[in-house]
């Protein structure tokens, strides 16, 4: 049995290895072969502390993640998000490969806002209205400003202390960070990314420029949301898996009728995608297992290599 540890697996992790697997996995989600099981929520015996068990196969994968929040890490000065991926032995049905990935599912939840970014926001996108200052806020940031060349990040965020001191930790990194206010930035951005745990809209939908393109990366549970619903009658509709997406993620609050696109299917075919410069465009991002499963096995090939 293969065995990568967090250590191996956060050495080897890169932006442009995580957009090469999730780009390939949501291709693959859209394919015959694939089948996306539902996900298991779960709590801990402090049910503050969360966990999710997401599974999937296709061709050539079997297996599945697990995925823990526990913000009572925050007094050991732990990150709150950890998980840790299993792949099937094919053959007999084992676990044939153990891949430890807290920073691995950082990577790979940024690599999904990029690669659906890249293929729906306008080619001259250069403002980022980003919601959220939490870890996975960071990842987000860079992942974007790696398919588009950034002017400015607006960050908008709960607490004005912590916004601040998230802006500062951006600008170490070398990307064009400010503090802003919620309908400042919308109405100033080209994209828009929300990475937050919200349970209701972040802001308003009159706020939102025609042909920006909004990711919600928060949405992963019933009851959580981050965008008005407003928005949804006037934009076009994309998510990693629309079942899915409908039934946990940010379009649980869209009308049932409304028509959702798998990324997959604009990733194979681009005339699927954006039709105008005009045209406000969302993607929501529910997670799905495949993800997972695609930058384990990259990862155990970089790791081999």
């Amino acid at each position: 049995m293969i065995h990568i540890t967090e250590a191996q697996s956060g050495a080897a992790i890169s932006h442009e290895l995580a957009f090469k697997a999730v780009r390939s996995a949501l291709i693959a989600a859209t394919s015959s072969e694939a089948a996306t099981f539902p996900v298991v929520h779960g709590t801990a015996s402090d049910p503050q502390n969360k966990f999710t068990v997401k599974s999937a196969a296709d061709g050539s994968l079997t297996g599945l993640k697990v995925g823990s929040y526990f913000p009572t890490n925050d007094a050991a000065g732990l990150p709150r998000h950890n998980s840790i991926i299993l792949l099937f032995d094919q053959a007999k049905g084992r676990i044939g490969a153990i891949v430890e990935g807290g920073k691995l599912n950082a990577y790979r939840t940024a690599a999904a806002d990029a690669v659906a970014t890249d293929a729906l926001a306008r080619a001259d996108a250069q403002v980022l209205g980003l919601f959220g200052t939490g870890h996975q806020a960071a990842y987000e940031a860079q992942a974007i400003a790696r398919i588009r060349p950034l002017t400015k990040i607006m960050v908008v965020g709960r607490n004005a202390d912590r916004t601040r001191a998230f802006v500062s930790q951006l600008r170490r990194k070398g990307l064009p960070a400010e503090v802003s206010q919620a309908e400042t930035a919308c109405r100033a951005a080209d994209i828009i990314a929300t990475a937050t745990t919200a349970t209701k809209p972040l802001f308003q939908a009159d706020w939102v420029r025609p042909g920006t393109h909004i990711s919600s990366m928060g949405s992963d549970a019933i009851g959580k949301q981050e965008l008005p619903p407003e928005l949804f009658a006037e934009s076009r509709l994309f998510c990693d898996l629309p079942e899915q997406s409908a039934r946990i993620g940010e379009f649980q609050h869209a009308d049932s009728e409304t028509p959702l696109t798998a990324i997959g299917a604009v990733l194979t075919d681009p005339a699927k995608g954006r039709q105008t410069s005009e045209e406000t465009t969302i993607f929501d991002s529910s997670g799905i297992a495949l993800q997972d499963l695609y930058i384990a096995e990259a990862i155990i090939a970089a790791a081999a290599s």
